[in-house]
């Protein structure tokens, strides 16, 4: 798959400085699964070395872009580069964006802005993240910044995978019987995100009110976006660990029993992080043949080797 990534964070020494800010998670672990769409305005706009940018209040509750080299506006020049880049991404199967923390480009959410006199008024959005959001609404984002928080890691990565899977279902001229396949094996997952938005996809699938399968393809992909998007927490987790349980405990000895349940209140309680109960179960599905199980997405919905759901803090 392809994801757009911050050309700094890939290594290329594009910052102001010169420099780069190269994350090995997303060259090293995430590149083993990805090939890489480079992006930067700003280099674009102005080159490297250049002189730093930073958004600035207006009158008007928005923000203009500054320079320190005195020039007070360069918004124009900044919009321009952004639609090429943006451009160029959208020319990409992309399936993520990855942006750069911080930066008045490309900071999610932690773009600093300044007021006239000089000093920092909030965090927001930088100008090329805003222009990305009203782009691709559905689209898995984050910052590096953000993943180094592994809960934050596992869920941006389990999206990310998920988008993917639904694009190349969507590019296999699926059936009606294959959506009804692709969602039962979405079930665990998408419960572990929103209970009632996974009954309202139930409901899509059932197509009660007798769509066209493309009509139901639609409405079923931006729901089923929506709810990837979404963040799992140790709660739902449990609910769904001790759901999955159900399926093995006809087959499964008493002690073995005592055995699963006890990592699963563990797991509730960060003693032991989510891969513990889950190879447990998987375990005891490939033992018995529990098919229902072992085609569920929850069990793996990404390589395993990124290992993510080994971190106790992967959970909150």
């Amino acid at each position: 798959m392809k994801i757009a990534v911050s050309g700094c964070l890939l290594g290329e020494e594009i910052r102001f400085n010169g420099g780069h800010s190269q994350d090995r998670f997303v060259t090293q672990s995430l590149g083993e699964y990805a090939q890489f769409v480079s992006f930067c305005p700003e280099h674009l706009a102005f080159g490297t070395p250049r002189s730093t940018v930073r958004l600035v209040e207006d009158e008007n509750d928005g923000y203009y872009i500054q320079s320190s080299d005195g020039e007070v506006d360069v918004m124009d020049k900044l919009l321009h580069t952004n639609n090429i880049e943006l451009q160029k991404i959208q020319n990409e199967p992309i399936r993520g964006i990855i942006f750069k923390s911080k930066s008045p480009s490309c900071g999610l959410g932690s773009a600093l802005i300044y007021r006239t006199n000089g000093y920092s008024k909030e965090k927001d959005d930088g100008l090329f993240v805003k222009m990305c959001k009203e782009r691709f609404p559905l689209l898995p984002m984050e910052e590096e910044g953000r993943l180094n928080d592994p809960w934050l890691r596992e869920n941006f990565i389990m999206q990310l995978f998920a988008y993917d899977d639904f694009e190349n279902f969507k590019a296999s001229k699926p059936t009606m019987k294959d959506l009804v396949a692709f969602h039962q094996s979405y079930k665990f997952m998408l419960q572990a995100k929103d209970e009632v938005m996974y009954r309202r996809l139930g409901r899509i699938v059932g197509n009660h009110d007798k769509l066209s399968f493309d009509e139901i393809l639609k409405k079923y992909e931006h729901v089923f976006k929506t709810i990837i998007a979404e963040k799992s927490s140790i709660a739902k987790n449990r609910n769904v660990l001790e759901h999955m349980a159900g399926f093995v405990k006809d087959k499964i000895s008493k002690v073995e029993k005592e055995m699963l349940h006890e990592q699963i209140h563990d797991y509730a309680n960060k003693i032991v992080p989510l891969i513990a109960p889950l190879s447990r179960l998987h375990m005891f599905a490939k033992k018995y043949s529990v098919e229902y199980l072992l085609n569920q997405k929850f069990l793996h919905p990404y390589p395993k080797e990124l290992a993510l759901r080994s971190d106790i803090k992967s959970g909150k």
